[in-house]
């Protein structure tokens, strides 16, 4: 029986202008940028506020869409991995993902987490995040942040087990030219 989660229901949305905005966290977090300079990472958050503010409602659920495409992608990649090695990848990602998230107050508000461990679990299960975050409402703005740090957290979680700190942004960019291509 299909599932109304089924991934093949959900709209990929902007893929790509997700993994750009993850991307460029990672590159930030790996140059040593963030934490160092809050004058700079102000006006980072500054820039990304700007730029959220100036797109269409179609568009900002677009992102928000292709935010949960990456999450779905990135638990898939996941769960193969520690298969491959007889290992269950949510037993492995989830408690790591709640601790990080618990050390980062400011971004993550407590109570959003276990929203962003329920919808790791549902990716990492084969469900779309977000149809599976659907069932509970619209999305909130105070989720959006704790979903960009989900998408940031899987993406280092997949260039931590690789050794290679552009793996996770590779990975889907091939994924996406392969698509365009059929």
């Amino acid at each position: 029986m299909s599932s109304p989660c089924d991934p093949r229901y959900a709209p990929a949305g902007d893929v790509g202008g997700a993994l750009m905005v993850i991307d460029s966290r990672l590159r930030a977090v790996y140059e040593g940028r963030v934490g160092v300079d809050a004058e700079a990472e102000a006006e980072q958050r500054l820039l990304t506020d700007q730029f959220a503010a100036s797109m269409a409602p179609g568009e900002a659920r677009d992102l928000l869409d292709g935010a949960c495409t990456l999450i779905y992608m990135f638990m898939t990649w996941l769960r193969k991995a520690y298969e491959a090695h007889d290992r269950d990848a949510i037993e492995h990602v989830v408690p790591d993902l709640v601790a990080t998230m618990r050390m980062m107050p400011r971004s993550v508000r407590p109570e959003a987490i276990p929203t962003m461990a329920g919808m790791v679990v549902a990716a990492g299960t084969g469900l779309s995040p977000n149809l599976w975050r659907k069932q509970y409402g619209e999305w909130t703005q105070e989720e959006m942040n704790p979903l960009e740090a989900t998408a940031f957290l899987l993406a280092e979680h997949i260039n931590r087990l690789t050794d290679d700190r552009d793996y996770a942004t590779r990975m889907i960019t091939r994924a996406l030219s392969t698509a365009e291509q059929t």
